[in-house]
């Protein structure tokens, strides 16, 4: 069971849940250049109270406007539809999960462990991935907004690429492991709370919270330079905007906000491969008790 099986699967509800993030979020990103246009508009508009403004000139107001709808309107639709789609894939999962429990007769507690487990697909697909495509959708259009102003701006915030793949390399190599041996442990929870003894089920939690915490650590760590690295980008493409180029305040707006995307969505990153790394293990060890 691979997550593209899944996704081929379950293409129609997924590509209905993907088109409509796409389009909210793509609205989403062109909204804060779009906002520094009716900035200016309304400073101009200040600075020439005597004189005749034309109203054609409040145009970015208007589209403005049409792209909060547009963000607002489909991220309520794929609210309502999500739901559906998602919880009709868990009750298929489970349920084919149990059905080859039951050929390969599996004990209760493996099978409940599986089952429950496989509920972090459902997780996954439903706010992992889209987090991901969202996050995708802000870090480039940021990148490629920035762009259009300065492009010492956009080059500084993809500097962090380099690290960031190191890092995230090592990350995954040790975070991978944990999540194993997290799981290893959990596939024994019913078997564990059957005994009644209450020592031995101490002795699991305890065990269980020593994996959670190691993989804590090293998410810490991961956000921790992450923090460090996006720092000293902002520091570096505030000095490029504000002292090397004559920037609007509407323009300075925008960037700045561009720039808070950029962060903000690069540190979603350590959290959403702590979640594949732990669904790749899932998805590894159901394969191979189907086998």
């Amino acid at each position: 069971m691979h997550l593209m099986e899944l996704i081929v699967r379950f293409k129609k509800g997924m590509l209905l849940v993907f088109s409509l993030i796409t389009i909210e979020h793509v609205a989403w990103v062109i909204e804060p250049a779009v906002f520094g246009m009716v900035i200016d508009v309304l400073i101009e508009r200040a600075a020439n109270r005597q004189g005749d403004f034309p109203l054609i000139k409040f145009y970015p107001l208007v589209i403005w406007v049409f792209l909060y709808a547009a963000n607002s309107g489909t991220g309520v639709i794929r609210r309502i539809v999500d739901q559906k789609i998602f919880l009709n894939m868990y009750t298929q999962i489970a349920t084919e999960i149990a059905h080859m429990a039951k050929a390969k007769h599996f004990n209760v507690s493996k099978t409940a462990a599986l089952s429950q487990l496989s509920g972090q697909y459902i997780t996954f697909f439903q706010y992992r991935l889209p987090e991901m495509l969202e996050q995708f959708i802000a870090i480039t259009g940021a990148v490629i907004a920035l762009a259009t102003f300065d492009w010492r701006i956009s080059a500084t915030c993809l500097s962090i690429v380099v690290p960031l793949f190191f890092i995230n390399k090592i990350y995954n190599t040790k975070v991978g492991l944990l999540q194993k041996e997290f799981h290893d442990l959990y596939e024994d929870t019913f078997d564990v709370f059957s005994t009644q003894n209450p020592d031995e089920i101490k002795t699991y939690y305890q065990n269980s919270a020593v994996s959670q915490q190691k993989i804590a650590k090293w998410g810490a760590l991961n956000f921790g330079v992450m923090r460090v690295a996006l720092l000293l980008i902002f520091v570096v493409v505030l000095y490029i905007a504000i002292d090397l180029d004559n920037f609007t305040t509407g323009n300075i707006y925008a960037i700045v906000a561009y720039i808070w995307t950029f962060i903000s969505s690069s540190e979603y990153i350590p959290e959403l491969m702590e979640s594949w790394t732990s669904l790749k293990d899932i998805s590894g060890r159901i394969k191979n008790e189907s086998i």
